[in-house]
């Protein structure tokens, strides 16, 4: 019964998470044609701005909603439970796709950002799903659960846009109705899968939580502030690569958006298949083996950035085996060292860091594409290896902190 139990709640926790960034890679082959055809309409053509600005911001509007949302829903399970926290948000995100599905038949682009915004937000809870697995789980089953999971949010942005091309020529919504039965479905798995949970005994308000208990606030304490730093540095490498390696393709290897979706379904699977075997424990210091595999993450987007094709080819399709590694030995051992912050508000953190080097990596490639694709990957390349000297020169204190020192 209790092996049925963990396989329901692994279940619950991968479909979320392969939900959640399936919704946010859904739009991605839908929103060019809209704003790029030249046709007129709505979406396009709010306030006379220039349409590429409109696509520019109507991208960005979900991974802003994300950031907010792994920074405040794991501190809110912390103090609500995990249970009515994931059955909230995915009934209230498959609310947001439906609303995105009205906005666009009515072309009113401020509804449609704000649908996208309110689904990003409802989306973050990917840290609670995580905590989840860290809290109910142990020993080998939670490092291969947590590696699983890791595969799910992987596998979700090549499905995304795989289940967008098969199904749009149905109807320009009809993804967003499919993503919203399958939230709807999940919803009532977590439902069965999680036993309910005692009513908490405090008295703090939502709003104390979101402003008080918020993920970055664990920035006081200073191995967290190590551990920002180096996964900071670790994922601006990652978010690099996600970012810019299609623009590369485009440029140094002459890739249409076909020959661009094959090396993604490549990248995809092998980054998913390493995710499953990341599970396994490994031998040494867990912060020896993930400097190890942030080297190799630098490795793979130097090869693209500084590499010839082939190489940096084969940079891109390798570049899933370090990454899935890295983020299954750094979210497990968060896990076993910080627990005693609250497992919702350290997994809130680590998804934090992620989306934060989204926008930061944005940014800097903004101005750096202008002079050479290249250099964005080469500065990605240089802040992975960073991460990986700094894991190798860290140092912890010898034993976890425990739940009273952690609130003091």
């Amino acid at each position: 019964m209790t092996a049925m139990k963990n396989a329901l709640l692994i279940a619950a926790a991968c479909l979320l998470a392969l939900l959640s960034t399936i919704g946010a890679s859904l739009p991605y082959p839908i929103l060019p044609p809209l704003f790029a055809s030249g046709a007129a309409n709505g979406l396009n053509q709010f306030m006379g701005l220039p349409p590429k600005l409109l696509f520019g911001v109507a991208i960005m509007i979900n991974p802003l909603g994300l950031l907010i949302g792994s920074a405040l829903l794991g501190p809110m399970s912390d103090r609500y439970g995990r249970r009515p926290v994931l059955l909230l948000t995915a009934c209230g995100a498959a609310l947001g796709h439906a609303v995105t599905a009205v906005a666009m038949l009515l072309e009113s682009y401020p509804l449609f950002l704000a649908a996208r915004f309110a689904t990003g937000l409802l989306e973050g809870n990917g840290a609670v799903a995580r905590a989840m697995l860290a809290e109910r789980l142990d020993g080998p089953l939670r490092l291969r659960a947590i590696a699983w999971l890791n595969g799910a949010f992987h596998l979700g942005w090549l499905a995304g846009p795989l289940l967008a091309g098969l199904t749009v020529g149905f109807g320009v919504t009809v993804p967003f109705w499919i993503a919203v039965g399958a939230l709807l479905a999940v919803a009532l798995l977590v439902a069965l899968a999680l036993p309910g949970e005692a009513p908490s005994t405090l008295t703090t308000s939502w709003w104390q939580v979101a402003r008080d208990r918020h993920a970055l606030n664990l920035l006081r304490h200073g191995e967290l502030r190590t551990l920002f730093a180096a996964q900071l540095a670790a994922t601006c490498g990652v978010t690099a690569f996600y970012e810019y390696y299609p623009l590369w393709l485009v440029e140094f290897a002459g890739y249409d958006t076909q020959g661009i979706a094959a090396i993604n379904v490549a990248l995809c699977g092998v980054m998913t298949l390493a995710s499953l075997s990341a599970g396994r424990a490994g031998d040494g210091p867990p912060l020896r083996r993930a400097a190890c595999f942030a080297f190799g993450i630098a490795a793979a987007v130097g090869l693209v950035g500084a590499g010839g094709l082939w190489l940096g080819m084969a940079g891109i399709v390798l570049f899933g085996i370090p990454n899935a590694y890295y983020n299954a030995t750094v979210q497990n051992w968060a896990a076993e060292r910080f627990s005693g912050h609250g497992m919702g508000a350290v997994m809130g953190l680590l998804s934090t860091t992620f989306c934060l080097a989204n926008i930061l990596m944005a940014l800097a490639g903004s101005v750096l594409t202008l002079i050479d694709t290249r250099l964005i990957l080469l500065l990605g390349a240089g802040l992975s290896a960073w991460a990986g000297w700094r894991l190798l020169a860290w140092r912890p204190m010898a034993a976890p902190m425990n739940l009273s020192e952690a609130r003091k």
